[in-house]
Formats: C-alpha cells, structure tokens, sequence
C-alpha cells in the first residue's frame, strides 16, 4: 500500500465548489479497485487548506491501474479546476498505522 497525499490552497469563495467536486470526484476513486480508501480533510486553524489522502494498492494500481482508466478521466475533469491550488502532491510509503 502506498498513501498519495494531495495538499490544496483553497480561496474562500472556492471552498465550496472544492468540497463538491471531491464528493462527486469520490464515486470514481470508489470505483476503482486500486483506491483502498481515501478521505479529504480541511484545517481548522486555516481553513484555506485542505488535504486529500488517498490508499493506492501501489504505485502501478494508481499510475498504470486507476490513472489509464475512464474512470480517471471523469475524476480528473472534476478536480481540474483546482490543480494551480496545489502545494503538493506526491506518493508515501506507510510506515507505522495503528490498524
């Protein structure tokens, strides 16, 4: 399992529309059987920032698995108008959990 974690400036005025394209965004990465889960989180000291955590079955699940998939595509058209908002995006190796 890997985790991609996905950090986002959100303007206020945008932070609705953000959460929406996630929720619908969800049904996508619920489809695929390489998103082991995912969540999305908004910080409550700056509410500008959100996180979206997402469990890969691995690297290739996500980039060759869910990323050549149409289901990716839908996915990606919703999130799309976020993507200069980003601060990070990059993929980790589970270390420690408490499951």
């Amino acid at each position: 399992m890997i985790v991609e974690i996905i950090r986002y400036d959100i303007a206020p005025e945008s932070a609705q529309q953000f959460i929406t394209a996630y929720t619908e965004a969800g049904t996508y990465l619920n489809r695929s059987e390489h998103c082991l889960s995912y969540e999305v989180i908004n910080g409550i000291e700056e509410t500008n920032h959100f996180i979206v955590r997402i469990e890969w079955d691995s690297m290739e699940g996500h980039m060759q698995g869910f990323r050549t998939s149409s289901d990716f595509q839908h996915f990606f058209a919703l999130v799309k108008p976020f993507f200069n908002a980003i601060l990070e995006m990059k993929h980790y190796n589970v270390i420690a959990n408490s499951r």
